[in-house]
């Protein structure tokens, strides 16, 4: 299935797994669902108004890591963060944040402001625990556990150590009112294609609805938007190392088939997940979101949508695609007897990938606008309306 070059390259960039950053997009104040949405996926129409969500919590990888692993291993260094922020932002993309107030992460602990919400993702992080590497620390549970003593101890800090902490940490009536995002999965799918078990798959599935449980049952969470994982065999990283000999192997947009049915095979089984739930968390709501569908889209029709080649690496240097594994974003590099820094494509704006694992701003823009509107949605309702059931 595969080869050991293959392996030990992905392996390396497991924890840069990669796309989107899709947080902190709704207005923080109060809110609580009052009537029925009339919807369907090719016209969507509203009875009801916004879900108006007063704090976020998101748990996940570098799909959404605002700056757990920079305050854990060390700051993403430049160009990361360069089109939005004009310096490192603790996230490994170019990319923008997606309106305010800007979800902090909780391992962040200078500057951070916790009133609306925390960022429990971190790059590398997977549903289950891993044991091919000793770098990966904060799998899901690990990052609920997290998230059960924030609540637990910003109760007790806003009670007892007065205004400055009710001033930064959320309301205890923010946590049944809250929206719970999650994008995780890609980095326990990759492990899986190397180990060849795909048995894997509806074991890691099993650990997400007892997470999901854990926040439902436990922390009073109500409102939960979930994502399923993109297509692992469309991302420049996976293709540098992927066995060019079989033509087969690959479908007609370039991507590797094998390890988009690997993505696929999971988002079928947490799709099934959903449903379950659904039945055993009656006051809930539960929005599954088609990541896979939008971000394939933007590859197969990259050209007609205003980008280039959807594999060429904006950040990179060298070896196929403008991506080398020992070459990548941010480090330096020798040449004509100088060391340079390994710097951003001229327009990232043209450019769908960033460093070989990740998206750029623009191309994160095009998903999240996408995401956003419900039109990938189940049910199909926008973002800013998942308070509501349907």
């Amino acid at each position: 299935m595969f080869n050991q070059s293959f392996a030990k390259h992905a392996t390396k960039l497991i924890i840069l797994a990669s796309l989107v950053v899709f947080l902190v997009i709704i207005g923080v104040c109060n809110a609580i669902p009052r009537q029925s949405i009339l919807a369907n996926r090719q016209s969507l129409t509203y009875t009801s108004s916004s879900c108006k969500f007063p704090a976020i919590f998101n748990f996940g990888d570098s799909n959404s890591d605002t700056g757990g692993w920079s305050a854990t291993f060390g700051q993403a260094g430049p160009p990361n963060g360069e089109t939005f922020f004009h310096a490192p932002a603790g996230r490994y993309s170019d990319a923008e944040r997606l309106g305010i107030p800007y979800l902090d992460a909780y391992l962040d602990s200078m500057g951070s402001n916790f009133s609306h919400g925390a960022n429990f993702a971190t790059a590398g992080s997977t549903i289950s625990h891993q044991n091919h590497t000793s770098r990966i620390q904060f799998p899901l549970n690990v990052q609920i556990y997290q998230f059960h003593d924030f609540h637990h101890r910003s109760a007790i800090l806003r009670d007892q150590l007065g205004e400055v902490f009710k001033n930064l940490l959320p309301r205890t009536e923010y946590f049944s009112q809250a929206l719970y995002t999650f994008d995780i999965g890609q980095n326990d799918l990759t492990a899986i294609y190397f180990a060849e078990s795909l048995d894997q798959v509806k074991a890691i599935i099993l650990d997400i609805l007892d997470q999901f449980q854990i926040i439902y049952e436990g922390q009073g969470g109500r409102y939960f938007w979930i994502h399923n994982t993109g297509p692992l065999g469309c991302l420049t990283y996976v293709l540098n190392g992927f066995p060019q000999n079989n033509a087969s192997q690959f479908d007609q947009n370039g991507c590797a088939i094998p390890l988009n049915e690997v993505a696929q095979f999971f988002n079928l089984n947490l799709k099934k997940v959903v449903a379950q739930l659904r039945k055993d968390l009656p006051l809930a709501a539960i929005t599954y979101v088609d990541i896979y569908s939008i971000k394939y889209q933007l590859i197969s029709q990259a050209l007609k949508l205003g980008f280039e080649n959807p594999f060429i690496v904006c950040c990179g240097h060298g070896g196929k695609s403008n991506y080398d594994v020992k070459n990548g974003c941010g480090t330096k590099v020798i040449e004509n007897g100088k060391e340079v820094l390994v710097e951003s494509c001229k327009d990232p704006s043209v450019r769908i990938n960033w460093d070989g694992a990740h998206y750029t701003e623009a191309a994160n823009k095009w998903v999240f606008d996408h995401l956003a509107n419900g039109s990938y949605s189940d049910p199909p309702i926008p973002l800013n309306m998942a308070c509501h059931k349907q």
